[in-house]
């Protein structure tokens, strides 16, 4: 799918991302207090005809309805666009169980019937795809997965068949969609990937489920969006030193890395940054005339306490981040560690503890943890195993605390993969801490303004344009209101 940038507003004030199990226990919760499964499965059903209404134009629909809930939402969206004037044909999987919500809802279909096969839905204009919901767990196959090929657009209910709503991996096979209608709250398997790129437009509807149903579920992984976050506020008494002092170690080679780093700390609000410059000096003191450089041996700059928080790794070398990161951590500074620490330690996720914040790309993540399998459980067990903030960077940026907390950023547009982007991300998130932000906190406000920066510079965005943009991305998230 295209990249959305509208999603942020759509999801505003509902961050939590439930797994199938969750929304289970949502559900019902949401009985115990009044909202019964049929007064649920009806709105549901009114939510997906709505939004087909609001976005397609009226045509043939083919609704592919299996035996569960998923199929009952699709039933009830059948009748209801039926009686709008479209026509509508309905195929079943299979009968659901008697007795059960979705066994109510057909009996109030009396419209056509349809043969569930691929013919069928190759002469569709638009299929609904309400065969299985994100609690699937097993691989769609066969006539299923046949059929759903054949469809030339189809709006899927809940997540797509075959889209495992907890990881977003695919089980089998799992056809693109043009829109997913969903209820209540996101999943995960909504925003990672290929998850997100399989859902098409995401449509979020409430069906009546009370928030009150979330106080016992204790939701831990989060939509990323300004509502988890609040940023340093500046106060009318303060002084460079108040805020906080940002040291990024500048390598002798590829030294852009470390003053990318460095000019984003200074844009995030960091009093005073400077490069404690490891060979090439005169380079760095080329650079803008606001950023500092320190020749000095690092155990020299340590013994200046208010040099708390450190950036250690962008454009570094392995050779020198093996020496300089291990001395910050036994000096027990705050330290964002990046690039050339993964090299440094590969094989040796051990080494990596102390730090404030990890933040590897996929590959880099390979290197020291091995290749995750999925990506949101493994970016969650690093955390834990290195008591740091892990932030696993990629389109589906992953925020994961040692205390289980996660989050996925989508703030970030596909023009956003280009070299250097990933030491701006380090220097925003230092410049943060450096404000006394927490360390998740920080790390989930650095990857939200990271993209929204980029999207604001627009396409075409090499690395130098984030800087500036920088300064806005800032302000919209400054002017957001918390609940």
């Amino acid at each position: 799918m295209a990249f959305d940038p509208d999603l942020a507003r759509r999801l505003a004030g509902r961050t939590e991302l439930l797994t199938p199990a969750q929304m289970g226990q949502a559900d019902r919760a949401a009985a115990a207090m009044g909202a019964p499964g049929p007064a649920l499965m009806d709105a549901a059903g009114r939510a997906v005809a709505r939004a087909i209404r609001r976005y397609i134009r009226p045509c043939r629909v083919l609704v592919l309805a299996g035996p569960g809930n998923n199929g009952g939402d699709g039933y009830v969206a059948a009748r209801l666009l039926a009686q709008e004037g479209w026509p509508v044909r309905l195929a079943a999987l299979a009968p659901p169980r008697a007795g059960s919500d979705a066994a109510g809802a057909v009996t109030l279909w009396h419209g056509p019937m349809a043969e569930f096969d691929p013919a069928e839905a190759e002469r569709a204009d638009v299929v609904i795809d309400a065969v299985f919901g994100a609690g699937l767990t097993r691989g769609v196959s066969g006539l299923v997965a046949d059929t759903l090929a054949a469809a030339r657009r189809i709006v899927a209910v809940d997540v797509p068949s075959g889209l495992d709503g907890a990881t977003g991996a695919v089980m089998g096979c799992v056809s693109a969609t043009e829109m997913t209608v969903t209820f209540f709250r996101l999943k995960p398997g909504h925003l990672l990937l290929p998850g997100r790129d399989l859902c098409g437009r995401i449509e979020l509807a409430d069906i009546g489920i009370p928030d009150a149903v979330l106080d016992p579920i204790a939701p831990n992984t989060f939509a990323n969006l300004p509502a988890l976050w609040t940023l340093p506020v500046l106060q009318p008494d303060g002084h460079k030193y108040s805020r906080g002092h940002v040291t990024v170690v500048g390598g002798a080679a590829m030294t852009g890395a470390a003053r990318l780093a460095a000019e984003a700390a200074r844009r995030a609000g960091a009093g005073m940054v400077t490069i404690a410059a490891r060979g090439a000096a005169h380079v760095y003191r080329s650079g803008e005339p606001g950023l500092l450089v320190n020749t000095a041996d690092i155990g020299a700059l340590l013994e200046d306490k208010r040099r708390e928080v450190w950036v250690c790794g962008p454009g570094l070398g392995a050779d020198e981040a093996r020496v300089v990161f291990p001395a910050l951590i036994a000096a027990g500074r705050t330290v964002v560690g990046d690039a050339d620490v993964f090299s440094a330690f590969a094989g040796q996720p051990d080494a990596l503890r102390g730090a404030a914040v990890l933040t590897p790309h996929a590959g880099e993540f390979a290197r020291v943890f091995g290749t995750p399998a999925l990506r949101l459980e493994a970016a969650r067990a690093a955390a834990e195993r290195t008591e740091a903030v892990l932030l696993l960077k990629g389109a589906d940026t992953i925020v994961a605390a040692p205390d289980g907390r996660a989050a996925v950023n989508f703030s970030a547009p596909p023009w956003l993969a280009t070299a250097g982007a990933g030491d701006v991300l380090a220097g925003i998130i230092a410049g943060l801490l450096a404000q006394g932000m927490a360390a998740w906190e920080a790390a989930a406000a650095g990857a939200w303004l990271h993209g929204r920066a980029a999207l604001l510079a627009g396409p075409g965005l090499v690395v130098e344009d984030l800087l500036p943009a920088l300064n806005r991305a800032f302000t919209e998230a400054a002017a957001i209101p918390h609940r």
